[in-house]
């Protein structure tokens, strides 16, 4: 790949922050470049929202390419989804593709097999190894302590079941009154796939989603959730008990399948998620599966 930055991307994070215009200008930018063939967000944040009115919406429609990050990015996404364009839900540049001493293998080998590779992206295995731990950018020869991945584990459900892929962390309850706010309807048919830094998903937080989508009648269209990793040294019973609390007895869904320990988001190494490509939860071989391609 030929790599570019963006006009104003390098100008600082303080100077970034006060001008969310500038920030929208570099993703105009990047959209409407025939040079550039995909964009990828360097790093996360807590304030994308502020650059959407800035945002001529017909230039992304009208553009469409490669868009991929997670976490903060997920407003972005959000709003090419409701837009009628696919992303992915990925690597940040920072994050994942600059990790020291080297990107993971695992990432590695989905970003070319998802990004570059027309034919469907199937089977997506579990990681040998993973981790939260941070970056130490300070020593480019540091190394990320990993722990033995347990794989996936099945919290309720019976066979298969196929819906589009939406998702990104649980901020997508925080969108609500603003102009890229997710209604039931969006929900109906998918696959719903949901993480977060270990700090915002506790239990609790967890709960608070899953009783939000309930709600507003969206828990009662998908057709399964899967949920990425938690911290290294917390089990998931804890979130399984208060979850399955909401779906099961205050809403009395049984059925819907549910996959926990998916590698994506903000632990690492990470696959890539597709929006709105049909993908697959078998719960009776415990597997994930994406059934499209990702790119044409």
């Amino acid at each position: 790949m030929n790599v570019v930055s963006a006009p104003n991307s390098l100008r600082g994070s303080e100077y970034l922050e006060k001008n969310p215009q500038a920030r929208a200008e570099d993703l105009i930018w990047a959209f409407t470049n025939p040079k550039v063939k995909a964009i990828i967000s360097n790093i996360g944040g807590n304030d994308s929202i502020k650059i959407l009115p800035f945002i001529n919406q017909n230039v992304i429609k009208n553009n469409p390419k490669i868009f991929i990050g997670y976490s903060d990015v997920l407003n972005v996404h959000i709003l090419c989804y409701k837009l009628g364009l696919s992303t992915f839900y990925g690597d940040n540049l920072l994050t994942n593709i600059a990790e020291t001493p080297e990107i993971h293998a695992y990432s590695k080998r989905w970003f070319k097999k998802v990004l570059f590779d027309p034919s469907p992206i199937g089977l997506i295995e579990p990681s040998e190894n993973w981790t939260y731990e941070k970056i130490d950018y300070s020593n480019r020869l540091s190394k990320r302590k990993y722990y033995i991945n347990n794989g996936y584990s099945i919290i309720q459900g019976q066979g298969k079941s196929c819906g589009r892929l939406i998702g990104g962390h649980t901020g997508i309850m925080e969108l609500v009154g603003t102009p890229i706010e997710l209604i039931k309807d969006d929900f109906k048919d998918a696959i719903l796939f949901i993480e977060d830094i270990p700090e915002f998903f506790s239990p609790e937080k967890l709960q608070t989603f899953i009783d939000w989508l309930g709600k507003i009648g969206a828990l009662q269209l998908l057709k399964g959730i899967v949920i990425g990793k938690l911290n290294e040294n917390i089990c998931f019973d804890e979130h399984k008990t208060k979850m399955l609390n909401i779906i099961n007895n205050k809403y009395s869904i049984t059925s819907l399948p549910i996959l926990y320990g998916l590698n994506f988001g903000h632990s690492s190494p990470t696959c890539i998620l597709p929006y709105g490509v049909m993908a697959e939860i078998n719960c009776e071989n415990n597997s994930f599966s994406i059934l499209e391609s990702g790119v044409i």
